[in-house]
């Protein structure tokens, strides 16, 4: 019997077939194997080696954050240092974007909505614009109040991507004293960001007035915190600073006092009040009316709010720079165009009388006429037929040279927003513009400052600044650093002294013994300017008053106008009184030392 072990042919052929099934198994998952190690080694390299700064740079972002801390906008201050836009302690709401998806920022906007009164849409709005995957924080509510802050104090551990940062916030402590001229702040708008890169996102900028104005020298720079933190976005450590920087504080030549006392003597009403350093053309005082509160603008603006501001009234309108019919206040370039003309003398008289007929249609006098008078009772007694004749014998041309050369629209508007210039057009300029041929009566109504005549209240203030310095046009600004600069030496006109003269008595004979006498009380210097009562077709006429003080050493000239305000003066009048009185206190560092009369 044989020894050993023994297979059919079958049996064999199944071993070496399960031998090879093995084999084929083992090639299949080496190579498998190998295929999933390299595709690993190829992604790790280029993990590592070519995406490896980009990926770092990415899993620093989960752990570090660079927190910008914005800079205090400088102060602006008055003429005496007092504050009249400054910053105080507030706190903001922040929001990182990628803590949250965009689903989960949509559920708590509407939870955060009503705590921060901001809308839900506003919220998810904000964080759209810079993306749901921003590394960077969004700012989305100013100036919490005490409630919310608490509110969201017992809710913060619980969103993650919510901060509140304490950081400074716009002040104007007078609330709504010289908004015009001090304008308001906001949040950077997309086209500011897109003109101006460097500035980051939640920059606060001037938007309106010298806040805008002023903006390169106010803004700052701002700093930032480079911080490591954990997974739940509390800081670990400190990995860098830089400094923020504040904003250049900002003299302005605005009179804290002499403002307050223009604004509350207009009481809000629509008008303007100008007062001029009259040798140097420094603004002292600029109110227009209605007004608003600036500090409204360092929060959310309410709609109730914006459409009050947006109302027939105006109240964003800086009426120091509209025009305006002058009215009788425009005699004084009627009177200088005659003198200048050679056709009249100081000593030069005319007729006066009810009415005078010209091209068939009377032009009326205030009563009966005052008889053969000059220039001084002229002035003081407004009487129209007596410049009526004289604008017409000096010409239109000669009225409308004598008005620019005064500063009717010559007069900058200091870059601010919708400001406007006067007009005192030509005969030629009249056909260009408005396609009509001049007519006699058009003289007649320029002479005394209605028809085609329109003049602004810095204007105003300009043209009679000249006749009190001695016959130079100053150069109206709001920069305590531009006075007595070459930017805004005053300019000679050409005005004879023997004009300046004639001028100036005809101007004080109106406070002393005219429309505008109540001037004259001893309360203040002796005074002096001239009155105006505006027509407006279909409304109450306006009421106008211009002059300067004192006589003896002039220093200031005040320009008022109330729109339908009616007689200049019973309505203006008071509140250049107003103004004198506050100018010339004794406690005032600017008083004259000329003793009232």
């Amino acid at each position: 019997m044989a020894t050993g072990l023994s297979f059919s042919s079958s049996s064999a052929t199944r071993f070496v077939n399960n031998i090879q099934e093995r084999t084929s198994r083992g090639i299949l998952l080496t190579l498998v194997m190998t295929s999933l190690l390299s595709a690993c080694m190829l992604r790790l390299v280029q993990l590592q080696l070519i995406q490896g700064q980009q990926n770092r740079q990415l899993a620093d972002q989960n752990r570090i954050r660079l927190i910008p801390i914005p800079a205090d906008r400088g102060n602006l201050l008055d003429r005496k240092g007092k504050l009249l836009a400054a910053n105080r302690v507030s706190r903001a709401v922040y929001l990182w974007p990628r803590y949250q998806t965009q689903a989960q920022w949509q559920q708590w906007a509407t939870q955060l909505g009503p705590i921060l009164n901001v809308p839900a849409a506003e919220i998810l709005k904000k964080l759209q614009d810079v993306g749901y995957h921003s590394a960077m924080p969004v700012r989305i509510s100013q100036n919490l109040s005490p409630n919310a802050f608490t509110r969201l104090a017992e809710q913060i551990g619980e969103l993650p991507g919510l901060e509140i940062r304490p950081e400074s916030a716009r002040n104007y402590p007078n609330g709504d004293l010289g908004a015009h001229a001090l304008g308001y702040i906001g949040e950077a708008t997309a086209d500011d960001l897109k003109a101006h890169p460097e500035y980051p996102m939640g920059m606060i900028v001037g938007q309106m007035g010298l806040e805008r104005l002023l903006q390169s020298q106010l803004q700052g720079v701002w700093g930032g915190r480079l911080i490591e933190v954990d997974a739940g976005g509390k800081e670990l450590r400190l990995l860098g600073n830089s400094p923020t920087k504040a904003g250049s504080s900002v003299k302005l030549t605005l009179d804290l006092e002499l403002q307050k006392a223009a604004e509350k003597a207009l009481n809000k009403r629509r008008g303007a009040v100008v007062a001029l350093d009259v040798k140097t053309g420094a603004v002292l005082a600029m109110a227009s009316g209605p007004t608003f509160d600036p500090n409204i603008f360092t929060r959310r603006v309410a709609s109730k709010e914006w459409n009050r501001l947006q109302g027939e009234d105006k109240p964003f309108l800086n009426r120091a720079f509209q025009g305006y019919p002058p009215g009788s206040t425009f005699k004084l370039v009627t009177a200088v165009a005659g003198l200048e003309s050679g056709k009249f003398s100081p000593d030069s008289t005319l007729a006066t009388s009810s009415y005078i007929t010209v091209g068939g249609f009377q032009f009326h006098e205030h009563g009966s006429g005052y008889g053969v008078i000059g220039f001084r009772e002229a002035f003081a007694v407004s009487s129209n037929t007596f410049f009526y004749q004289m604008g017409l014998s000096a010409g239109p041309e000669q009225i409308s040279k004598w008005a620019h050369r005064l500063g009717v629209g010559e007069t900058e508007v200091l870059g601010f927003e919708k400001a406007g210039y006067g007009a005192a057009p030509t005969p030629a300029q009249k056909e260009k513009l408005y396609g009509e041929p001049w007519y006699a009566g058009d003289t007649v109504s320029m002479s005394i400052g209605q028809g085609l005549v329109q003049a602004t209240p810095v204007e105003m203030a300009v043209m009679y600044s000249a006749i009190a310095n001695g016959g130079s046009r100053v150069k109206p600004h709001l920069l305590a650093s531009q006075t007595n600069t070459p930017a805004t030496q005053p300019a000679k006109v050409g005005l004879s002294p023997s004009t300046i003269a004639t001028v100036r008595n005809g101007l004080i004979a109106v406070v002393q013994q005219g429309t505008a006498k109540q001037l004259n009380d001893g309360s203040i210097p002796l005074t002096a300017g001239k009155t105006g009562t505006a027509e407006v077709p279909g409304q109450e006429d306006n009421a106008v008053y211009v002059g300067y003080g004192p006589v003896k050493d002039p220093q200031i000239a005040i320009a008022v106008v109330v729109e339908n305000g009616g007689f200049g003066a019973v309505s203006a009048v008071p509140i250049a009184h107003e103004m004198y009185k506050t100018y010339f206190k004794p406690s005032s560092p600017a008083k004259t030392k000329v003793k009232p009369k």
